[in-house]
């Protein structure tokens, strides 16, 4: 006896077991519109009976021989395929094996998992290879490579200076002990130098570089789907503003300086600013600037 069942299904390539309860025992072959394969049991005639599902283009075969009977991929189908596709075709093709291996790779056990597993590792393979191919760029002369990294140059220029002073004062909290050439005061103003002119830094870039920039540069996009370097920013200066008033009050004898406490604060925000100085002056290297602008560009830009 022949029926036709209505089958949910989601995504090509996607393993699953469904269970259908029918009064009629089905003996034969069940066609349906479908894009996947899988195993099913129709309910509580058919307990014993083991169903295997294969998809083909848009018809689904669900058969309980022992070999599910297999359609060859059409000419016009197989010339839709490209190269990097390949793969992906073979993995389909290896369904007109017997109904055992197909009952191993779709059966409710750790076979499944690994199937899919397998399924993930080829699409990612080739994911790659396109992407490689996209990414392929002629490599660089001396002379170009220094125009196009002139902007990370420059950048970590002032990055080197962030980094020097943060290192001195996170030393100290490490040490529990101030530098012996800086009083408590030159300790202090050492430390709110360091926050004005890192906010500082950050204002030119958002105001007059970051901009510019993003005219073709997602990656310093402003506004509510801001890039992850201005989320930085935001979250650099959340701890930038603890740190500062607490500075101030030691400053202005509100509080006593604990080098512990400082280091607390530092804490708070410092693994995101070192990401930052250096992700940023990795966006502005040469082998991501020339995937954006010409050479011309680059020495009108600023900086």
């Amino acid at each position: 006896m022949r029926r036709v069942f209505p089958v949910p299904f989601r995504s090509l390539l996607l393993f699953t077991t469904l269970r259908l309860d029918v009064v009629v025992p089905v003996s034969t072959t069940i066609s349906t519109c479908a894009s996947s394969v899988r195993s099913l049991s129709l309910g509580p005639v058919s307990r014993n009976i083991n169903w295997t599902a294969l998809v083909k283009g848009n018809c689904i075969a669900w058969n309980s021989h022992n070999r599910i009977p297999i359609p060859q991929f059409s000419q016009a189908r197989s010339a839709e395929m490209s190269t990097s596709n390949a793969e992906v075709k073979e993995v389909v093709d290896k369904a007109g094996e017997p109904a055992s291996k197909q009952a191993e790779i779709l059966g409710e056990n750790e076979g499944r998992e690994e199937a899919l597993k397998e399924i993930e590792k080829v699409e990612e393979k080739i994911e790659k290879k396109e992407q490689k191919k996209e990414e392929a760029l002629p490599k660089l002369s001396a002379a170009d490579f220094k125009v196009y990294n002139s902007m990370a140059e420059r950048m970590n220029y002032f990055h080197n200076h962030f980094r020097q002073t943060w290192t001195l004062l996170k030393t100290a909290t490490t040490n529990n002990q101030r530098p012996r050439n800086l009083s408590l005061r030159q300790f202090l103003q050492t430390g709110l130098s360091f926050l004005s002119q890192l906010e500082a830094h950050h204002g030119i870039e958002e105001q007059h570089i970051f901009p510019v920039l993003a005219r073709k540069m997602p990656e310093f996009a402003n506004g509510k789907n801001a890039a992850e370097l201005l989320r930085q920013h935001r979250e650099i200066h959340k701890g930038m503003d603890v740190m500062q008033e607490y500075l101030e009050k030691c400053r202005d004898g509100e509080t006593e300086l604990s080098l512990k406490v400082l280091g607390e604060k530092m804490d708070g925000f410092g693994e995101v600013l070192w990401k930052h100085l250096d992700q940023e002056v990795e966006t502005l290297g040469a082998e991501n600037m020339r995937r954006y602008w010409s050479k011309e560009e680059m020495r009108r830009l600023p900086m």
